[in-house]
């Protein structure tokens, strides 16, 4: 026999799970006390947003689940913006939540709640979960945490979330007499619908003249990045990556032809709009992507779309020649074993290369600004000075993610990642520590907005208790630049946006003093390049502010 909260976490340790972000609580104590037992590193952070956050990040990195641990109530809701980021960007994570005892439980009665700090969480997270659970019988425990764990790693990828009551923690099971979660759950595909879909495919191809294709992140979500390398290889189309794919490739090889996008790269969109065949694997096409624009989107090419799932491909609003409802690893194994040479599309790579040179994204006047910095001359400047073992985390929203995203020139062997489908301020510092705990201590650089950077600026002790090697760039811009602009542009007057309508931040300096951190600022490019590699060149963390 074994209490049940040693047979979960023991469960996760034979998973491979190495680390847990956690913040305990009265209703979770049991857990954390198995925790403390096991093998897995336990990381603090100081809020549960955070910790959510940082395990969504983690498993970016790692490609498989980031689990984060909290308590009932206010634990289980703090966690909510982390676990949306994760479910819109297909990023495995389990979560597990403590609850009150099962005789405290509301349930069919028709109050709003009985123990303290009792509420539903299952119920609140189901719509942005693979799967949502509370264990309310012991006996429950081994099929659940086994579905849990399959649903958040097959398929499209996704949290999920479990939900433990306190006096079901201290139960005493025994597992191995309980009911597993049977494998005839597995969702079948024929073989030989996707031989004749890559035979489709090749066709197409083969009457193709101005063929590209779009990389996304369900082409790592199958952990398929090396083949999908190697088909490239084979195949010597361009290729096109959205921002979750933007370290697939070095921006110097040879077919890389940009990133396109409403905020993406000029001479990367020529070659899209240009093409006569668009091929997506693993990308969603969001609006991001299409540019709210369906009719108009790739419109004169004939379209591939490879998404191992059916709805993303049942939204698009354009004629879809080949549909290949199928996991991204599946359509590449089975295109190179189809693979034989044909057409030399080298001519139409040379031209979607000088589109790529003749658009440059940061462009000469950047660099002639006298006063403060250029963000675009900031990206410019770390895409020169970051070595190739880096990690970059830029913040999920406005000039922080998408000057960054646009701009920076990736060295093979980097990882950067953000949440782009949520977007959501806040995510900079516990995405950089994510990101750094589960790279085992890779020197991490974090670009992120002064208004993003308060959000969850109490992990800066988490960072120092932990002595991560991030460096932190702040774009000052004195609020919310992205809303002033747009207030400028649409409407009569700002408000809630800077320091003189509502919004102060505050003394950057002061801050990392009091959490005994280095901090230094730049405040005009003149000598950005030499200023920079400092920053980079110091041990442990540092704030960087940049004007």
């Amino acid at each position: 026999m074994i209490r049940l909260s040693d047979y979960v976490i023991s469960f996760l340790e034979s998973k491979g799970v190495k680390d847990i972000f956690m913040l305990s609580g009265g209703f979770c104590l049991p857990l954390v006390d198995s925790v403390g037992k096991s093998t897995i590193n336990h990381v603090c952070t100081l809020h549960e947003q955070a910790a959510a956050i940082g395990a969504e990040a983690y498993a970016q990195y790692k490609n498989s689940p980031g689990v984060c641990l909290v308590t009932a109530g206010p634990g289980g809701t703090n966690t909510i913006t982390g676990v949306a980021s994760a479910w819109l960007d297909s990023i495995p994570m389990i979560i597990l939540s403590g609850q009150v005892q099962r005789k405290d439980v509301r349930g069919q009665r028709e109050v709003r709640q009985i123990g303290f700090q009792e509420i539903d969480m299952p119920s609140i997270v189901r719509p942005i979960t693979k799967y949502s659970k509370t264990i309310m019988e012991p006996e429950e425990a081994r099929e659940v945490m086994e579905k849990a764990w399959h649903l958040a790693t097959t398929g499209r990828q996704g949290p999920v979330w479990i939900e433990i009551p306190l006096d079901v923690q201290s139960a005493m099971i025994d597992p191995d007499s309980q009911k597993g979660y049977g494998s005839w759950q597995v969702k079948f595909r024929s073989k030989k619908e996707l031989r004749r879909l890559v035979a489709k495919f090749y066709e197409l191809l083969g009457s193709s003249e101005r063929p590209v294709i779009l990389a996304g992140n369900g082409i790592r979500s199958a952990s398929a990045e090396s083949r999908f390398l190697d088909l490239a290889s084979l195949l010597g189309i361009p290729i096109l990556t959205t921002w979750k794919a933007i370290d697939y490739m070095d921006e110097k090889d040879p077919l890389f032809v940009g990133r396109p996008g409403i905020a993406g790269q000029r001479g990367a969109n020529f070659s899209q709009q240009t093409s006569d065949l668009f091929i997506s694997i693993g990308a969603r096409l969001d609006h991001g992507q299409t540019a709210f624009n369906h009719e108009n989107f790739a419109r004169n090419a004939k379209k591939v779309i490879v998404d191992t799932d059916q709805a993303e491909i049942d939204k698009m609003d354009f004629h879809i020649d080949c549909s290949i409802c199928f996991d991204a690893a599946e359509f590449i194994d089975e295109a190179i074993a189809q693979y034989q040479p044909s057409k030399d599309f080298s001519v139409w790579l040379a031209r979607c290369k000088g589109w790529q040179k003749k658009y440059p994204v940061v462009v000469p006047e950047y660099w002639e600004q006298k006063e403060l910095v250029n963000n675009y001359v900031l990206i410019d400047v770390l895409s020169d000075l970051m070595r190739p073992s880096d990690l970059l985390v830029p913040g999920s929203s406005g000039a922080s993610s998408e000057v960054t995203m646009q701009a920076f020139r990736t060295k093979k062997g980097m990882r950067i990642f953000n949440s782009e489908g949520l977007g959501s301020m806040g995510f900079g510092i516990p995405s950089a520590i994510g990101a750094c705990i589960a790279s085992k201590g890779r020197h991490t650089i974090c670009v992120d907005g002064d208004g993003g950077f308060v959000m969850n600026i109490q992990e800066l002790e988490t960072v120092r208790r932990l002595k991560l090697p991030i460096k932190f760039f702040i774009l000052n811009n004195s609020g919310y630049v992205s809303i002033r602009n747009s207030q400028d542009k649409h409407f009569d007057c700002r408000l809630a946006s800077s320091k003189d309508t509502g919004v102060t931040l505050p003394d950057f300096e002061k801050i990392a003093k009091s959490y005994g951190l280095n901090y230094c600022q730049i405040s005009s490019q003149k000598e950005i390049h030499k200023e920079v590699q400092g920053v980079l060149d110091l041990d442990g963390p540092v704030i960087c502010e940049i004007m």
